[in-house]
């Protein structure tokens, strides 16, 4: 009995999506609900389930191709067996052939497993991916695995003589993500609609480094999640949205909606770029509730197992690009949201405190604004009070 393999459902509002990579191809073998293909979708990649067990039949769709909901991508031949659709083996042969199926099968690292970001990753690093741990689910080898093990790899030693140019330039041709398109999309409209703004200030990091030096292996034993910077800032950031409400609401139409929650979408990366899932009711979690999440947040999004719902609605977000290196940045909002804090790296620099020149590990913050809705009072009182709330966090303890 044939069994089609349909696109699945992919969320509210979005109707098709892009075929990104099969992991399976005619003649294997699968078992109910085992994963055969990726989707990209305009949020994130989800997979395409087999809904019986079987043998893959054909595939109708080729990678990059764009799919709808409900069209038939695959078949699947139910009650089948992976050797049916190869010649039978000689006598000689059967004897490995049935070691081989008796053997658990293990997750392929060749070029065929990898996704479209991860070929291009070997191919311009020279890596080769049967070399390389997978971190990506059922230890497929990822885009940032591949990266990494170029960034580990010695050196090679300089040429005596350097070879003579050919003369050519090349170019290549990568068609955009459907997410990458979505993110060109909406970046620019946010460009186009709101009348933004960005103002900056800076923190002395000392208070939160010295507390998180002094309380990391005990937070880490009690709550099983490190304790790291983001869990400050979203608190501070918590505590100061609801003295500057403004910041924590949203145009529509000719209205202002102001919201009694925050719900605070946190920029983590993920293969394919960055996603930004949400941490729903920030307001009632702890330093740890919000460290779990995050942390939760960014092991799911290399797996590529984020759901669509934990991408959708945000009132305010937060985007660390100090993680990569970043001094100062002016980042962009996220509609409907009306605005965005940029954190950066942090560095030894010299401050003047009482009268005396002394060195600080100081951060620069950037908020970014709609002013159509935030005046530049708001937005500069909003940067004190999280700024205040950092650099003395007993304030968030006894709500100052």
């Amino acid at each position: 009995m044939t069994t089609e393999v349909k696109v699945p459902a992919l969320g509210e509002s979005i109707t098709e999506g892009t075929l990104g990579q099969w992991l399976k191809k005619p003649g294997d073998a699968v078992k109910v609900d085992e994963a055969i293909a990726s989707l990209e979708t305009d949020k994130v990649a989800i997979e395409v389930n087999a809904p019986v067990a079987g043998v893959i039949g054909a595939l109708t769709v080729n990678e990059g191709d764009t799919v709808e909901v409900g069209a038939v991508i695959a078949t699947i031949e139910e009650g089948g067996a992976a050797a049916a659709s190869a010649p039978a083996p000689k006598a000689e042969e059967k004897a490995p052939a049935a070691a081989a199926q008796q053997a658990p099968a293990e997750p392929s690292k060749t070029s065929d497993a990898l996704s479209p970001s991860a070929k291009r990753a070997a191919g311009e690093t020279g890596v080769d991916p049967s070399t390389v741990a997978g971190t990506g689910k059922d230890g497929r080898v990822t885009r940032v695995d591949i990266e990494g093990a170029a960034a580990s790899k010695p050196a090679a030693p300089a040429p005596a003589a350097a070879p003579a140019s050919s003369g050519g330039r090349k170019e290549e041709r990568v068609k955009m993500t459907r997410l990458r398109q979505t993110v060109a999309k909406r970046l620019k409209e946010a460009q186009n609609t709101a009348a933004m703004l960005t103002t900056f200030n800076d923190v002395d990091m000392s208070a939160v480094i010295e507390a998180r030096a002094k309380y990391k292996d005990l937070f880490e034993k009690k709550h099983g999640v490190r304790l790291g910077f983001m869990g400050f800032f979203v608190k501070a950031a918590v505590q100061a949205l609801r003295d500057i409400p403004a910041v924590n609401g949203s145009i529509e139409g000719d209205e202002i909606v102001y919201h009694d929650y925050v719900d605070v979408s946190v920029a983590v990366s993920a293969p394919n770029g960055l996603v930004v899932p949400v941490i729903r009711d920030a307001q009632d979690l702890s330093v740890a509730g919000i460290e779990k999440t995050i942390g939760d947040f960014g092991k799911r999004a290399k797996d590529g197992t984020l759901k669509m719902e934990e991408m959708k609605g945000g009132t305010f977000t937060i985007s660390n690009g100090g993680v990569f290196g970043s001094l100062m940045s002016t980042p962009i909002i996220n509609p409907p949201q009306s605005a965005v804090l940029g954190l950066h790296r942090i560095e030894d620099r010299p401050v003047v405190v009482d009268g005396q020149v002394v060195v600080r590990p100081m951060m620069y913050l950037a908020l970014s604004y709609d002013h159509r809705l935030i005046d530049g009072r708001e937005a500069v009182t909003f940067l004190v009070a999280l700024k205040n709330a950092i650099e003395d966090p007993t304030r968030l303890l006894i709500d100052l």
